[in-house]
């Protein structure tokens, strides 16, 4: 029988993207799969805070082995703006063309475009906590191209790179993102339990 692991999000994207990650070892839960309907409210000022947040909270109403996640976009010039408001940057939580729309206006004048994409995980197995990290450098486009992905993808162009994550297929971002480096070292552990 496969383990089983909840990982604390909503985010259907996130969710693929963790998913065509994990092998077949590995059962994958949604909040929705565990029932649970809540809003768990971010309100750690860090990534690290924020994914820890999310794996206590399931893990301690529901006794489940959990994982959950805080990933952001840090720019250089904006002293790491947006950091982890990334999802709100604009106000409304989840509005990307709007965050979208204020970092470029924040970054019109200024030559640094230099960015990173950072993903922490916090997993919480049999009641002990582990930390997994991820991150990507690249730079912001000063216009938005592709259509694939979600969030700052249209704008973001990683290192290596002459497209943004959404001109690439959702295989061609997992091989290099920072969420796919974070979920190869929690995979990588999972594999030693």
């Amino acid at each position: 029988m496969p383990l089983q692991l909840v990982f604390a999000t909503n985010n259907r994207h996130k969710l693929e993207e963790v998913a065509a990650k994990i092998d077949g070892n590995i059962q994958l839960l949604t909040l929705e799969d565990i029932g649970c309907t809540e809003d768990i409210a971010e309100t750690g000022t860090t990534f690290k805070e924020n994914a820890s947040i999310k794996s206590h909270y399931v893990y301690e109403k529901y006794g489940l082995n959990c994982f959950g996640d805080d990933s952001g976009l840090e720019v250089e010039a904006l002293n790491g703006e947006p950091g982890v408001y990334s999802a709100r940057y604009a106000g409304e939580h989840g509005n990307h063309a709007a965050n979208i729309d204020k970092l470029l206006a924040n970054l019109s004048p200024v030559k640094n475009r230099r960015a990173r994409f950072i993903t922490m995980i916090s997993l919480l197995w049999n009641g002990k906590e582990h930390f997994f990290e991820g991150s990507l450098e690249g730079t912001i486009r000063r216009e938005r191209s592709g259509s694939a992905g979600f969030g700052y993808d249209p704008i973001f162009q990683p290192d290596g790179y002459d497209i943004t994550f959404a001109e690439m297929s959702l295989e061609e971002k997992n091989k290099i993102s920072h969420r796919g480096r974070a979920v190869e070292k929690l995979v990588a552990f999972l594999k030693g339990v």
